[in-house]
């Protein structure tokens, strides 16, 4: 892979990823809502990282995760609660901050590679993780509230994270991997046109 060249979106390129993203995790966790070993296996985490790599407009980056997490959480709550929740409370602040810090993560990477992007990976999932626990170790009655219930909390979500880690692997290298060939595609087709 290559370095970064970033993206500048128009606006109706923007609304059809946007529908792309909330068409791909919708479907994601609509099937993990029927089969909960897939729950958290959803392309949120690698579409973060990757607008935050190649988005040249971050807040684009941001308005696409938060637009995908609002409305598939609308969709996915009915399922569970059967009405429509709009905000979940101080949980959903945890998990849209871990998204805009997994668009940081993705502008820091400048080379487009496979270490990269799994370091990238990594450090998301490591975010999403610590940050996604901090509300069920105060205000459930699971955990105490010291340091041994904080590390109870992020024992009982390791195969979340585990999960969530897999996606990012994989959608990240359907994205990552994908747009670098239809780049190089593109960009061999320009070359090849141009020689003619």
């Amino acid at each position: 892979m290559s370095s970064i060249q970033k993206i500048k979106l128009s606006i109706p390129q923007l609304l059809w990823i946007i529908l792309a993203s909330v068409l791909t995790t919708g479907a994601m966790r609509l099937l993990s809502f029927y089969v909960p070993l897939l729950s958290n296996f959803t392309p949120m985490g690698a579409m973060a990282i990757f607008g935050g790599a190649y988005f040249a407009d971050k807040w684009k980056a941001g308005l696409v995760s938060i637009v995908t997490l609002f409305v598939t959480d609308v969709f996915v709550n009915y399922l569970y609660m059967n009405k429509v929740v709009l905000w979940y409370g101080n949980s959903a602040l945890w998990l849209y901050g871990s998204l805009i810090a997994m668009i940081f993560i993705g502008s820091l990477i400048k080379k487009a590679n496979v270490t990269n992007v799994l370091l990238a990976s990594l450090a998301s999932v490591a975010i999403h993780w610590l940050l996604t626990d901090i509300e069920p170790w105060l205000y459930s009655s699971y955990y105490d509230k010291g340091l041994l219930g904080y590390g109870e909390s992020l024992l009982m979500a390791i195969p979340f994270e585990r999960n969530m880690l897999l996606a990012d692997a994989f959608f990240g290298a359907v994205l990552f991997g994908g747009y670098a060939l239809i780049k190089n595609r593109f960009t061999s087709a320009q070359v090849s046109g141009a020689q003619i």
